[in-house]
């Protein structure tokens, strides 16, 4: 995988996330201290960038799939979202949002391996920890 990713941005001055999102990697073909730097950078680009996809379409998808319930999306970080809702509707809202983050990539892409959703609640992000 490292060595066809960095044969592919020295050629193409780019790679690409699994949902087809280009990536430029400009520096791939310098030389000097920052190479190697440019070379990790391209490796590690289409796997971040994928999970910021997925995470993006997951945002994307939530707010419709939770209209009915007493919830608001608050707030992504990295892989993680966090809402704001009702006692009431907590148990809905993780199975409904298990369901949405753990189908985000589809159908565009159907991973090997499914992605698992954890959850969890509490009065404050530390506590939901």
């Amino acid at each position: 995988y490292m060595d066809d990713t960095v044969a592919f941005a020295k050629e193409h001055d780019y790679v690409q996330t699994l949902f087809g999102r280009k990536i430029n990697t400009p520096e791939i073909n310098n030389k000097g201290p920052h190479a190697g730097f440019a070379k990790r950078a391209a490796i590690n680009a289409p796997i971040q960038g994928t999970a910021a996809d997925v995470i993006r379409r997951a945002m994307i998808r939530m707010p419709t799939a939770i209209a009915k319930l007493p919830a608001k999306m608050l707030l992504q970080v990295h892989d993680e979202l966090l809402f704001e809702v009702e006692d009431k509707a907590v148990d809905d809202l993780i199975g409904i949002a298990r369901e949405v983050m753990e189908g985000a990539a589809l159908p565009a892409v159907d991973f090997a391996v499914p992605l698992i959703v954890d959850a969890g609640q509490g009065a404050s992000w530390a506590e939901a920890h």
